[in-house]
């Protein structure tokens, strides 16, 4: 079955950085547009990155631009984001997303890894 498995979360202080990973497995990685969502506490979920399969578009929430990168290793199933300047408002549960564009197609999700910025 698809598994989603997100890692690379924790405590950070403000301005500091954190680099998630989500490797992916029992699909074509290669074939499926990779996402990051974030879900703050008491709020919905929203999103953040994107990167289309070849890796020549991503694209970015506009409170994350500038400081987040998302990247994709096809060779290693995994998707990556980069998070540089974080703000106590980047605290939230952050989610690996993959869909493979047809809109019939299943969505899948990662169970999520906590990201804490505090000081």
């Amino acid at each position: 079955q698809v598994q989603l498995v997100e890692s690379g979360g924790g405590l950070v202080q403000p301005g500091g950085s954190l680099r998630l990973s989500c490797v992916a497995s029992g699909l074509t990685f290669r074939t499926h547009v990779m996402r990051w969502y974030r879900q703050p506490p008491e709020k919905k979920r929203e999103f953040v990155a994107s990167v289309s399969e070849s890796a020549a578009i991503m694209n970015y929430a506009d409170s994350v631009k500038g400081r987040f990168t998302i990247s994709r290793d096809n060779a290693k199933n995994t998707v990556y984001l980069q998070m540089n300047s974080l703000k106590t408002e980047d605290t939230a549960v952050y989610y690996c997303h993959a869909h493979d564009s047809v809109p019939s197609s299943p969505h899948y999700w990662g169970q999520g890894t906590q990201v804490t910025v505090s000081s």
